[in-house]
């Protein structure tokens, strides 16, 4: 019971670390120089930016609950369970970034969803 817990908790904070961070860095923009003078005027950004302190903060989180997780069960069990991370931050993408998600990314979605059912099935 606790690693389904655990599990269902990284998956949240997983998606949610990468959309905020995503989110985050549209706002502090695009690094698109690699000036010494010109990233620190980005790393500033990012630092005062509330979504990306929100995602590395949950990216964060959900990489300690991997650990713990690994600590637990094996890596062929862990690992597939946690890719409903990706469907979660897909939805994320949508839904709070706006972005406009093909059929084919849906198709690849809905794949990777039944392959975590086959290997937890095993």
């Amino acid at each position: 019971m606790k690693n389904l817990l655990a599990i269902l908790l990284f998956v949240l904070l997983d998606a949610l670390g990468d959309v905020f961070v995503t989110k985050g860095m549209k706002q502090v923009g695009e690094v698109s120089t690699l000036q010494p003078r010109q990233l620190l005027n980005l790393v500033r950004r990012a630092l005062s930016n509330p979504f990306l302190g929100l995602g590395v903060l949950s990216l964060t989180g959900s990489f300690a609950l991997y650990l713990a997780l690994l600590s637990w069960a094996d890596l062929s069990f862990v690992l597939p369970m946690t890719a409903p991370s990706y469907v979660l931050a897909s939805l994320g993408a949508k839904y709070f970034l706006q972005e406009k998600i093909n059929t084919l990314r849906w198709i690849g979605t809905i794949f990777i969803c039944m392959g975590v059912a086959l290997i937890s099935a095993s």
